[in-house]
C-alpha cells in the first residue's frame, strides 16, 4: 500500500463536532450537519433565483422547501435504518438510536423520496408547477449534494475498497466499517471525493443543457436522475460498507441507482411526448402570481377616473359616487 504521506488524510474525531457558546450555553454541532445546512442554503438561494427568472414570486421557494427539508430528513433516516437493520435492531439495542440522526446514517435515496413528496405538497400550497420547481432545483440540488459529501469526509465514512493509488484515503483503524484483517495503514478509495467531482461536472452539464435546449416540464430534472443514478451505481458497487440487503448479489443502493436512471429516462420520454412546447407559466392555471410590474400605472388610473367622472365631477368608481348612487338607496 502507498505510504500515508502520499495519500488524503482524514480529519480527526475532534473535527466531527464544533463547539459553540451562546449566552453561556455550550453546544456541540456536528460538522456533517453544518455541511448539509450550507448545501441547503445554497440550493435555496439558487433555486429561488431560477424560479424568479421564470416569473415566480420572489421567496416562494421558502414555502416549498420547508416540507422538502423536513420530509427529506425523515426519508433519509428511514431509508438508512431499513437498509441497515442490524445496526439498530439487536438484543440489548437502544431503540432511541433509530432517531439519533446526529450520529450519522442518512441515505440520499431516502432523502430524494421524502423530498419529492415534500416538493409536491409545497407546490400544491403555492400553486407552482411541480415540474417547474423540479427543473429549477436540479442543478442546485446536485451542487448541494456535493457540499454535503464533505460531511462524509469529516465523519470518515463513504469510502471504498482498499487501494494503492496516491490519492487513497486515510481512515482510522478503529473505524467499524473497516473489514477485519486489513493491515494498519491501509488506504481506501475516497468515494466522497469521487462523488463531489461527479456532481460538480453534472452541475455544469445540467446548466449548459438547460440553457441550450430550454429543457422544461421536468426534463432537466430527469437528466439529473440519470446523471446521479449512473454515478451512484458505480460508487455503491465499490463501497466497503454497502447496504445489508441485496438482490441477485447486487446491493439495494445499487438497485436504487438503477431505478433513478430508469425513472429519469421515463420522465424525459413521457414529458417530451406530452409537452413539446414551452411552459406557459411557472404557476398552475388559476394560481398565477401578478408581480408589481403588471400593476396599472397611477397616471393611467387618474386619466380613467377623469373620463368616468359624473356630472358633479366625482369619479364614478370612487366611494363618494357609490354613496350618492340611486342604487344605494
Amino acid at each position: 500500500m502507498s505510504s500515508w504521506y502520499a495519500s488524503i488524510p482524514s480529519p480527526g474525531p475532534e473535527w466531527q463536532q464544533i463547539p459553540i457558546d451562546i449566552f453561556g450555553l455550550h453546544w456541540r454541532i456536528q460538522t456533517y450537519a453544518i455541511m448539509i445546512l450550507i448545501g441547503i442554503v445554497i440550493a435555496a438561494m439558487w433555486t429561488s433565483r431560477r424560479l424568479t427568472k421564470r416569473g415566480a414570486e420572489p421567496g416562494v421557494v421558502l414555502d416549498i422547501l420547508i416540507p422538502v427539508v423536513v420530509l427529506g430528513i425523515i426519508g433519509a433516516r428511514l431509508y438508512h435504518v431499513f437498509t441497515h437493520p442490524a445496526d439498530y435492531f439487536y438484543p440489548g439495542a437502544d431503540p432511541w438510536k433509530v432517531f439519533a440522526i446526529w450520529e450519522g446514517g442518512n441515505a440520499i435515496f431516502g432523502s430524494l423520496i421524502g423530498g419529492a413528496v415534500g416538493a409536491w405538497i409545497g407546490c400544491r400550497w403555492t400553486g407552482i408547477r411541480f415540474w417547474t420547481f423540479a427543473d429549477a432545483l436540479a442543478p442546485a440540488l446536485l451542487f448541494a449534494q456535493a457540499v454535503g459529501r464533505l460531511g462524509n469526509w469529516f465523519n470518515q465514512e463513504l469510502f471504498g475498497l482498499p487501494t494503492d493509488l496516491p490519492w487513497g484515503l486515510q481512515i482510522d483503524s478503529s473505524n467499524k466499517a473497516i473489514p477485519v484483517g486489513l493491515p494498519d495503514g491501509t488506504l481506501f478509495q475516497p468515494l466522497f471525493l469521487y462523488e463531489i467531482i461527479w456532481n460538480l461536472i453534472g452541475v455544469a452539464l445540467l446548466v449548459f443543457l438547460g440553457r441550450k435546449f430550454t429543457l422544461q416540464w421536468g426534463r432537466l430534472f430527469a437528466l439529473y436522475l440519470v446523471w446521479y443514478g449512473v454515478g451512484r451505481s458505480y460508487l455503491e458497487s465499490i463501497r466497503i460498507d454497502p447496504s445489508e440487503f441485496s438482490f441477485l448479489g447486487i446491493p439495494s443502493n445499487v438497485w436504487a441507482a438503477f431505478v433513478a436512471i430508469v425513472l429519469g429516462l421515463i420522465i424525459f420520454s413521457v414529458q417530451t411526448s406530452r409537452h413539446p412546447g414551452l411552459e406557459p407559466s411557472p404557476y398552475r392555471p388559476g394560481r398565477e402570481w401578478v408581480g408589481p410590474d403588471a400593476e396599472v400605472d397611477s397616471d393611467d388610473t387618474d386619466l380613467e377616473d377623469e373620463d368616468t367622472a359624473d356630472a358633479d365631477g366625482v369619479p364614478a368608481g370612487s366611494a363618494s359616487a357609490k354613496a350618492t348612487s340611486p342604487t344605494n338607496g
